[in-house]
C-alpha cells in the first residue's frame, strides 16, 4: 500500500495547493500537472534524482507558460521526500535552492505582471515549505537509523550475553567436574578404608565390623547427596526470567519507539523452560519491529492461563505481503514448538503481528 501513498497524495494535494495559493489557471491544466506529477512519483522508488529532477522541469515548464499560476518547488514535495529518504539530502537542497532561485528570476525579471516584491513574497513561502518538508523527512531519516542502530545493538547485546552465559557455563561445568572427581575420589577412598577394616574385624570383632560397615553407608549417602546436587545444577543450567522483560521493554523505548507491556494472570505460575521461550518470543519480535517494520508503537500482552501462556507482539508498522520464515521467525517458531505450542507471524489488525501459545502443565 506504500507504495501508492505518493501517487495519491500528489493527484490529490496539487490541485488542493494550487486552489488554496489561487494558482488554479485552469482546471484542465492543474489535473494534467498532478496527474503527471502522480504518474513520476510511481517511480521515486526506483529513480527518487530522475523523477525529482523531471518533476521540477514540468512544473518550470507548466509556470512559465502561465499554465499555472503558483508554486515553483512544492507541486514535486513526494520527490522531494523520496530523495532524502534515499540519502540524498544535499542533492534534494541543491535542486530545491536552483528551483527556487530560477522562480525568483522569472517572477521578477521576465513575468512583467508582477514587482519583484510579490515575487519574493510567493518564492518565499514555497521556500519555507520546501525548508519544512526536507527538515521533517531528514527527521525521520535520522529517526529510522537511530531505530536500525539500537536493533543492532540490541543484537549485539543478546550474542553477548549468549557468548558470556556460555562461557560462564563452561566454566561452572569445570568447575564442577572437578567437584564431581574430588567427591567421587573421596568417597571411594573412604568407603575403601572402611570396607577393609570390616573384612579384616569380620571374623574376630564383627560389632567393629558393623560399625565400619555403618560408616561406609553414611559416607555414601553423602556422597549421593552431594552428586545429586551438582547433577541438579548441570541439568538446569541459567534461563532467562520474565522480569528481564521490563528491561528489554526500556531498551526499545530508550530507541524511540514507544512499547507498551500489558500482563493478565501470575508470572510465578510459568516454568523455566516456558519462561525463556517467551522472553525469546518478545525480544525478536520488538528486534524485528525496530529493524524492519517503521512502527510508531507496539503492543505485547502476555496472558498467563492455568494450563498454558498467550504471547501477542502488535506494531503498527508496514507488514510485508509474503512472510518468509527469516532466522528469527523460524527460530521463534522452532523454539515454540519445541515446547508442544504453535506460533503464527504475519499481517494483523494495523501492522504486523506475531501471537505465540505455549502450553504447561501448570501447578499442582
Amino acid at each position: 500500500m506504500t507504495r501508492y501513498l505518493a501517487p495519491v497524495l500528489t493527484l490529490a494535494g496539487v490541485p488542493a495547493g494550487l486552489a488554496i495559493t489561487g494558482g488554479d489557471v485552469d482546471t484542465i491544466m492543474t489535473l494534467t500537472l498532478a496527474a503527471w506529477l502522480a504518474v513520476f512519483a510511481c517511480f521515486v522508488r526506483r529513480s527518487p534524482r530522475t523523477v525529482l529532477v523531471v518533476s521540477l522541469l514540468l512544473v518550470a515548464g507548466m509556470r512559465g507558460a502561465d499554465l499555472v499560476g503558483s508554486g515553483w518547488a512544492w507541486p514535486a514535495t513526494a520527490a522531494f521526500v523520496a530523495v532524502v529518504l534515499a540519502g540524498g539530502l544535499r542533492f534534494a537542497f541543491v535542486a530545491g535552492g536552483l528551483a527556487l532561485a530560477y522562480g525568483i528570476a522569472w517572477d521578477g525579471f521576465v513575468n512583467q505582471d508582477h514587482d519583484g516584491t510579490w515575487a519574493l513574497a510567493h518564492v518565499g513561502g514555497d521556500a519555507l515549505w520546501l525548508a519544512a518538508v526536507l527538515a521533517a523527512a531528514n527527521a525521520y531519516l535520522s529517526t529510522r537509523r537511530w531505530q536500525h542502530e539500537m536493533a543492532l545493538r540490541l543484537e549485539q547485546e543478546q550474542r553477548q550475553h549468549e557468548l558470556d552465559a556460555r562461557r560462564r557455563r563452561a566454566e561452572e561445568r569445570v568447575g564442577i567436574a572437578r567437584d564431581l572427581h574430588d567427591v567421587v575420589s573421596h568417597t571411594l577412598a573412604v568407603v575403601g578404608v572402611h570396607l577393609n577394616v570390616a573384612l579384616d574385624a569380620f571374623d574376630t570383632d564383627p560389632e567393629e565390623a558393623r560399625t565400619s560397615l555403618r560408616l561406609a553407608q553414611d559416607v555414601r549417602g553423602k556422597a549421593m547427596s552431594d552428586l545429586k546436587s551438582l547433577v541438579d545444577v548441570l541439568r538446569e543450567g541459567p534461563v532467562e526470567s520474565l522480569d528481564g522483560l521490563d528491561r528489554l521493554v526500556e531498551q526499545v523505548r530508550e530507541a524511540g519507539l514507544p512499547v507498551s507491556l500489558n500482563e493478565f494472570g501470575e508470572r510465578a505460575d510459568v516454568p523455566a523452560p516456558v519462561a525463556t521461550a517467551v522472553y525469546r518470543v518478545v525480544q525478536e519480535s520488538l528486534t524485528n519491529t525496530v529493524r524492519h517494520a517503521g512502527a510508531q508503537r507496539v503492543v505485547i500482552t502476555l496472558r498467563y492461563a492455568p494450563a498454558s501462556v498467550v504471547v501477542d507482539v502488535q506494531d503498527d508498522g508496514t507488514a510485508p505481503e509474503t512472510v518468509i520464515d527469516g532466522h528469527g521467525i523460524a527460530g521463534m517458531r522452532e523454539r515454540v514448538a519445541a515446547l508442544g505450542g504453535a506460533l503464527t507471524a504475519g499481517p494483523g489488525k494495523a501492522g504486523f503481528s506475531v501471537r505465540a501459545t505455549i502450553p504447561y502443565g501448570g501447578r499442582g
